[in-house]
C-alpha cells in the first residue's frame, strides 16, 4: 500500500511529502523495522519511540509517523496521537480482518481466561475454526504464540487477526482488559458479542478509582456501535447479578442477553449442587431447561460457564452442542487446578490475585474441605498497593494457616510488600516467608489427610519477577517436587 493512500484514512495530519513510498510493513519497535517499513513513534511509560526514529531509518524505514518534527531523511507524518492513528492504519493495512470473522470479546475483573477457553471449546465442538487472544497465549487455529499483554497493542492485534483470516479462522475470542480499553488498543475491532463477567477491586494503581475502572470496562459495550444491522446483530452479554451491568445497559445500543444465579436473567443456573470433583445445576435458557454437570467447582465456575453459554447462544450455536462441550471441559491451566501426586491432602493452584477472586476460591474450598485449609498468597510489586491488606485479611478469614509470601515483587522490596499485607491482619494468626518455594514446602510438610492447600496468585505463570530479573518458577512443579520429597 502506498503511503499517500494510507494517509487518506487519517484526519488532521501534517506532512510535506516529496516521496510516496510503498509501505511493506508497519512497526512500532525499531528492532522489527525492515526495508519498506512505516515506523510509528509511540511514547510509552519508559521509552519514547521518537528517540529511535533514526535507528528505524537505518534499519530500512521509508516513512515515520510521529507527534513532533524529526530530523530524518525520510517522509515524516505528524499527528496529534500516534497510538490512535496506529489503530486506524493497522486496521486498514491488514484489510480490516475483524470485518470478516465473528469476534467475541470478554471483559471483567475475574474469569476472562476461563470464560474465553470454554467458549473456544464450544465453538470447536460446533466445528468452527477458532482463534484466541488472552492472558496465557495467542492461539491461531492450532498454532500457539506467546502473549505479552492480556490484550496486545492495536498493531499486534490487527496483525494477529490478519493471520487468523489467512488461516480461515471464522470465530475469534479475545480477553479485553481495562487497560486495553482505556488506551484504545481495541479501536478498529469489530465485535459481534461483548461479554461482562464481574467487577471487583483491581488495577487501582492505574485507574485510581473504582468508578474509573468500571467506566473503562464499559467502553467495550459502548463501542459495539449504534447501528442496527439485520445481518450483523451486536449483542451485549451481561451478568445480571453484578451492579455494574445496570450502567453497561445504558452504555450500549446493542441487544442485551443476561445471565445470572441470584437475579432473574435470560440464562440461569438453579439447584446448584457441588462436590470436590464437579458441579451439577439446572441450566435454564430461552430454549428450555437442561440438567448440566461440569468438571469445575465453585459458584464462580458456574458464572463462567453461564457467561460462555450466553456468548455461544448469542453466536447462534445450538443448545445441545453447547451442553455437550461444557460438560467435557476439564478446566483451564492454573484456574482451580488440582495437583495430584496421590497425596492424602488436596493441593490447588489458582490465579486468584484480587480480593474478590481469592475470597471466591476460599469460600468454595470451605464447602468441601474436611481438614485444615492452608492459603499461600502474595501480592505483586509495582501494582495496586491498596489490595494488599485486603488479600491478607481474606486469607486469614477463610483459612486456618495463612502463609504470606512473594508473588512477583518486581522492583519492590518483597519484605515491604509483606509488611503492607500484614497491616490487614493485626492480631491474627499467620505465617510469613518471602521465599515462595519455602512457603509451599512448609504447607506440604504440615498438611495432613483431608487438608487443602491453596497456592494462589500466579496460576498458569511459569516465572517469578524479582528485581529486574525473571526466574523459572511454576507453582505446580514446586508443589509436586515438595509433595514427592515428603512422600518418601
Amino acid at each position: 500500500m502506498k503511503l499517500n493512500e494510507m494517509l487518506t484514512y487519517l484526519q488532521n495530519q501534517k506532512n510535506d511529502l516529496d516521496e510516496n513510498p510503498f509501505i511493506h510493513s508497519i512497526e512500532m519497535d525499531s528492532r522489527d523495522v525492515g526495508k519498506g517499513s512505516l515506523f510509528i513513534c509511540i511514547e510509552g511509560y519508559t521509552v519514547d519511540g521518537h528517540d529511535y526514529a533514526e535507528t528505524a531509518v537505518k534499519n530500512g524505514a521509508v516513512a515515520i509517523l510521529a507527534e513532533k518534527e524529526l530530523d530524518v531523511n525520510v517522509p515524516v507524518v505528524i499527528v496529534k496521537d500516534t497510538k490512535r492513528a496506529m489503530a486506524r492504519l493497522a486496521d486498514i493495512f491488514y484489510g480490516q480482518p475483524t470485518h470478516h470473522m465473528h469476534l467475541i470479546g470478554v471483559t471483567g475483573t475475574n474469569g476472562k481466561t476461563t470464560t474465553t477457553h470454554i467458549i473456544e471449546e464450544v465453538l470447536n465442538e460446533a466445528k468452527k475454526k477458532t482463534g484466541l487472544i488472552g492472558t496465557m497465549y495467542i492461539k491461531i487455529a492450532d498454532e500457539l504464540k506467546t502473549a505479552k499483554n492480556t490484550t496486545p497493542e492495536s498493531l499486534t492485534l490487527q496483525k494477529t487477526f490478519y493471520e487468523m483470516m489467512q488461516k480461515d479462522v471464522s470465530h475469534a475470542i479475545m480477553e479485553v482488559s481495562s487497560h486495553a480499553l482505556h488506551l484504545g488498543r481495541i479501536h478498529g475491532c469489530d465485535f459481534n458479542v461483548a461479554v461482562f463477567t464481574n467487577l471487583s477491586q483491581d488495577h487501582l494503581d492505574y485507574h485510581e478509582t473504582m468508578k474509573d475502572y468500571q467506566f473503562a470496562k464499559g467502553l467495550l459495550f459502548a463501542q459495539l456501535g449504534n447501528r442496527f444491522e439485520h445481518d450483523k446483530i451486536k449483542i451485549a452479554v451481561l451478568n445480571e447479578d453484578e451492579e455494574a451491568s445496570k450502567e453497561y445497559k445504558k452504555m450500549t445500543a446493542a441487544n442485551i442477553l443476561t445471565y445470572g444465579i441470584d437475579q432473574q436473567a435470560d440464562i440461569m443456573a438453579k439447584d446448584i449442587k457441588m462436590t470436590s470433583k464437579g458441579t451439577q445445576f439446572t441450566l435454564t435458557t430461552p430454549m428450555g431447561k437442561r440438567t448440566v454437570t461440569i468438571n469445575m467447582v465453585g459458584k464462580f465456575s458456574v458464572y463462567n460457564v453461564l457467561a460462555a453459554v450466553a456468548a455461544c447462544l448469542a453466536s447462534s450455536i445450538d443448545l445441545e452442542t453447547i451442553i455437550k462441550a461444557i460438560e467435557s471441559v476439564k478446566g483451564v491451566r492454573g484456574r482451580f487446578e488440582l495437583v495430584d501426586v496421590n497425596q492424602e491432602y488436596t493441593v490447588i493452584v489458582d490465579y486468584a490475585h484480587t480480593p474478590d477472586s481469592l475470597e471466591n476460591v476460599l469460600q468454595t474450598i470451605k464447602q468441601f474441605a474436611e481438614g485444615h485449609i492452608f492459603c499461600i498468597v502474595g501480592c505483586g510489586g509495582d501494582r495496586d498497593k491498596t489490595k494488599r491488606p485486603l488479600m491478607a485479611k481474606i486469607a486469614s478469614q477463610y483459612s486456618d494457616e495463612p502463609i504470606f509470601t512473594s508473588d512477583n515483587p518486581r522492583s519492590e522490596d518483597p519484605l515491604m510488600i509483606l509488611k503492607d499485607m500484614e497491616k490487614g491482619v493485626t492480631g491474627l494468626h499467620y505465617h510469613v516467608n518471602p521465599n515462595r518455594e519455602e512457603a509451599i514446602q512448609y504447607a506440604v510438610k504440615h498438611a495432613k489427610k483431608g487438608d487443602v492447600i491453596l497456592i494462589a496468585g500466579k496460576g498458569h505463570e511459569t516465572y517469578q519477577q524479582i528485581g529486574d530479573k525473571t526466574f523459572d518458577f511454576d507453582d505446580r512443579e514446586i508443589a509436586i517436587k515438595a509433595i514427592r520429597s515428603f512422600l518418601k
